[in-house]
């Protein structure tokens, strides 16, 4: 009987010790936001590169946010009538996320030096909108990471991609397939990805987005030819399980600015 008791006693503390861990993990994954400015003219470009420089990634440090991306796309389709900036933010969780906004009200350095832009008269809007897209990292890569390489950021090229699925579950078994060697061959092929993550809030759902960076665009093209001829993406994409798992996707080359911290 006291065996039986010390059996049980030792199965409920390893039970506590998994749900612990797995909570623990589930805690350390980021969340992302991609804020994309629009803008109509070259003066509300500068104007939102001043703020963002000067005012509004100092202020996002100021409350312990770093490792903050701010990309220009490299090429723009003959139809764009408006220019863009992507910003980048990896948060700790969703409640940093939601609270951001309320901190930076708090924040009197960041409403004196951003006064003009932030309270900016109707009639000379420093941009045309901003969109937004809430993310949550892979559970297989909670952490968003900079890229390493630290060449000439304008042949750099950091490739955003987006791949819809038809449904929730169809997404679901495309981040899997990921998890399941995708993220490992484009590691062992050098794609020095920044984050993966799938999007909870966004225009088009569901799907997930990653970001890879290469050193200009022949490395970049050379990358995909290795991951395309490789045996492991061969064998790995003919599976029957992971067939019709993607249903559209969007890619954006993109260049660092200079106050880009990557």
């Amino acid at each position: 009987m006291i065996q039986l008791k010390l059996k049980r006693a030792f199965v409920l503390l390893a039970l506590c010790f998994i749900v612990k861990t797995v909570s623990a993990q589930e805690t350390n994954r980021q969340f992302y936001q991609l804020k994309t400015y629009t803008f109509m003219t070259d003066k509300q470009v500068q104007q939102t590169d001043d703020f963002l420089e000067n005012v509004y990634l100092p202020a996002l440090k100021r409350q312990n946010i770093e490792n903050i991306g701010v990309f220009k796309p490299k090429t723009y389709a003959p139809e764009d009538t408006l220019q863009r900036t992507i910003v980048l933010i990896p948060f700790t969780s969703l409640e940093a996320f939601e609270s951001l906004d309320e901190q930076l009200l708090q924040d009197k350095d960041f409403q004196q030096a951003g006064d003009a832009y932030i309270n900016a008269p109707y009639d000379a809007q420093p941009y045309v909108r901003i969109s937004s897209i809430v993310l949550k990292a892979f559970e297989n890569n909670p952490v968003l990471k900079p890229s390493p390489l630290d060449g000439n950021r304008n042949e750099r090229v950091y490739e955003l991609r987006s791949y819809q699925s038809p449904t929730v579950a169809y997404h679901q078994n495309k981040v899997n397939m990921f998890n399941s060697g995708e993220i490992a061959l484009f590691d062992d092929l050098g794609f020095n990805a920044v984050f993966y993550a799938s999007v909870l809030s966004g225009p088009d759902m569901p799907n997930l987005m990653y970001m890879t960076t290469f050193e200009d665009q022949e490395s970049r093209d050379a990358h995909w030819k290795s991951f395309s001829d490789s045996p492991v993406w061969q064998k790995l994409s003919k599976k029957p399980e992971y067939q019709n798992n993607v249903s559209h996707i969007d890619m954006t080359f993109l260049a660092p600015t200079e106050y880009s911290d990557y």
